[in-house]
């Protein structure tokens, strides 16, 4: 029986790529569709919280850099030790793990009592928010057919808009009616919310067939030490280097936006919330239209359009002189649209890159190494808004999206290739 169980041929319209998933890839769909939405909901809350929290512990704009940048170097860490158990204890058992780690990590970061401690709390809801998208990316993928993968994993990250959407809404609400220093403290409890969905995952989803098997019968399968060798070990370069890249450049914009629009374009709550729901639209129609061009234009031509629109229109949106707001709500749309667009590949490409056994273990380690680097930019724009002002300092994650251009020298086009 096909990974899909149905016949793609019977299978037209627009939505031809979910339907062609079959009933159990309908189910893995929805379980990592939902668990990667949370995900970024999990991740949001710090950031629309963050100028409260500056205020409440008496912290630097550096201090409030580095909260979110442990976060992501420690996912990481999350990300490789999922990757690995993805390829040793299956897919769906992984995600469960990294679903009810993130959840918990995120409720216990609004109980801080100061500045280290949150710091501590924040750094172990890394290692769950880390994990997620490998075992949940991967899941999927192995139940696509080569010419929708593109597409529907996708649709998968398509979720990290929905989440984000949904932190802003439970932001701007929080926000409008409860003191600023309880606010920050019950964005944090809401996050709570993701552990419901383990009990869906629990009950419905399952590995792909071709995925089960490589678990019972492959001997080398959760090694770190084998993607490096021979061919892979050149490809585990490019693809670290090429995460690294596209994350830097999106963490940059994430993780200081919030306080851009607060601190340095005057916004209230309010309107802070209006410019991040154009940016999320942005985002979701990005990372849905990014999908379907990595189908048709091939993963890495797609990778170098939106990578180059990326950096033009973050230098754009920093640099736009005071007073023309108008001008900054103009681009919001087309900034989010192409800074999510290029994300769109990334579970179809690097799944196509390694073989059932390693997947787990390649993607994670690739896709996370490249976000534990690229947190180091929300990091350094921290440090370097103490002087350049935060719009100045913002201008350096262009940087990251040209070091992702010149990895994708290094690797392979993958369009259309069956999964080994």
């Amino acid at each position: 029986m096909s990974t899909t169980d149905i016949d793609t041929e019977e299978v037209r319209g627009p939505f031809a790529w979910f339907h062609a998933l079959g009933r159990n890839g309908k189910r893995a769909f929805v379980g990592a569709f939902g668990g990667f939405g949370l995900d970024a909901y999990d991740f949001q809350v710090l950031p629309l919280g963050l100028f409260a929290i500056t205020a409440y512990f008496g912290i630097t704009q550096g201090q409030a850099g580095l909260l979110n940048t442990v976060t992501l170097v420690v996912s990481a860490l999350g990300g490789v030790i999922a990757g690995i158990f993805a390829d040793r204890i299956g897919r769906v058992r992984t995600l469960m793990i990294t679903v009810v780690t993130y959840a918990v990590f995120t409720v216990l970061c609004g109980f801080a009592t100061s500045y280290e401690t949150l710091l501590v709390f924040r750094a172990l809801q890394g290692l769950g928010f880390g994990g997620e998208w490998a075992a949940g990316a991967i899941l999927v993928a192995e139940y696509c057919q080569p010419r929708y993968r593109g597409r529907t994993v996708a649709f998968i990250q398509s979720s990290w808009a929905v989440g984000w959407g949904l932190s802003v809404i439970v932001y701007t609400a929080v926000f409008s009616f409860l003191p600023q220093d309880i606010s920050w403290r019950v964005l944090f409890w809401t996050g709570a919310i993701p552990a419901v969905l383990v009990f869906y995952i629990r009950r419905n989803v399952q590995d792909a067939p071709k995925a089960e098997t490589a678990l019972k019968t492959s001997p080398r399968k959760g090694s770190v030490k084998a993607v490096f060798r021979g061919e892979l070990g050149r490809t585990t370069l490019f693809a670290a280097l090429l995460a690294t890249g596209v994350q830097g450049g999106y963490y940059t914009l994430a993780s200081w936006v919030p306080t851009f629009l607060k601190t340095e374009r005057g916004l209230s709550v309010v309107g802070t919330g209006g410019y991040l729901a154009l940016l999320i639209s942005g985002a979701f129609a990005g990372y849905v239209t990014g999908g379907y061009l990595t189908d048709r234009l091939g993963r890495k031509r797609t990778f170098t359009l939106f990578a180059v629109l990326s950096g033009i229109l973050l230098v754009l949106f920093t640099q736009i002189p005071a007073g023309a707001n108008w001008l900054v709500l103009l681009v919001t749309f087309p900034l989010g649209f192409t800074t999510s667009a290029i994300f769109s590949g990334f579970g179809a490409f690097l799944a196509e890159l390694y073989p059932t056994e390693l997947r787990g273990t390649g993607q994670g380690f690739t896709y996370n190494f490249g976000r534990a680097v690229g947190a180091l930019f929300p990091a350094l724009v921290g440090f370097l808004a103490e002087g350049m002002g935060v719009g100045g300092a913002m201008v350096f994650g262009a940087v990251a999206y040209g070091i992702a251009v010149l990895a994708l020298l290094g690797l392979p086009e993958t369009k259309g290739a069956e999964l080994t």
